[in-house]
């Protein structure tokens, strides 16, 4: 477990995030990075590695809705120096894996397939049910030294069936190809457990703050 995470890790991270979504490559913005992500509910992300006087001070300038200040630890440690009109969104986990992961020995059930794809420095890993239906999807992007999980899901009718772990399984053999162990991620509530379960360790909370606007 880490107190805080160094500028570098989170550039790698987020240089990854983007090139997982298609988005434009982070640039500096004082001590942190920004992100012109451009969608309706998020038209831009701030992300720093601690609440310092560089994020708070874009807390308190910063009154458009749908722009996103994120940062690498807890709401408690700067929820009173911020204005009222930021909402905290639901917790996220930074989380490492510097070795290789505890995955079960288990194979595909016969009823599923895979399919690969590749874009941006960025490989796809599908899991398609007999018929074509999605059951479960995930993406690994390499930079540098690091390989940034990003996007894990499994339908709900899908799961409790082991394809997440599988589907792990399978990114984690195209980052090691590249020689590459160490691995990173930002998790969920939802799937801090299925992580840890493969030899994944929290790292770092990963709070995330809006201005809601109207939806």
């Amino acid at each position: 477990m880490k107190e805080k995470i160094s500028s570098d890790i989170l550039e790698k991270w987020l240089k990854g995030w983007t090139l997982s979504r298609n988005k434009p490559l982070p640039v500096k913005y004082k001590s942190g990075f920004k992100v012109e992500v451009g969608d309706p509910e998020q038209k831009s992300r701030y992300v720093f590695a601690e609440p310092n006087e560089d994020f708070i001070q874009l807390a308190k300038s910063v009154d458009e809705p749908w722009v996103f200040l994120k940062v690498c630890t807890s709401s408690d440690r700067f929820k009173n120096n911020i204005p009222d009109k930021w909402k905290t969104q639901p917790q996220g986990y930074m989380m490492s894996c510097f070795q290789p992961m505890h995955t079960p020995n288990i194979d595909l059930h016969e009823d599923y397939l895979l399919e690969y794809d590749h874009y941006n420095s960025t490989s796809v890993v599908k899991i398609l049910s007999k018929t074509g239906e999605l059951a479960s999807i995930g993406r690994v992007v390499i930079v540098d030294d690091l390989a940034i999980y990003d996007r894990i899901s499994t339908e709900s009718n899908h799961r409790r069936k082991g394809l997440a772990s599988f589907l792990m399984k399978e990114l984690e053999k195209m980052a090691l190809s590249k020689n590459i162990l160490d691995n990173f991620l930002v998790a969920t509530e939802k799937g801090r457990s299925l992580y840890e379960s493969l030899g994944w360790e929290f790292y770092s909370s990963y709070t995330s703050i809006v201005i809601p606007g109207r939806a």
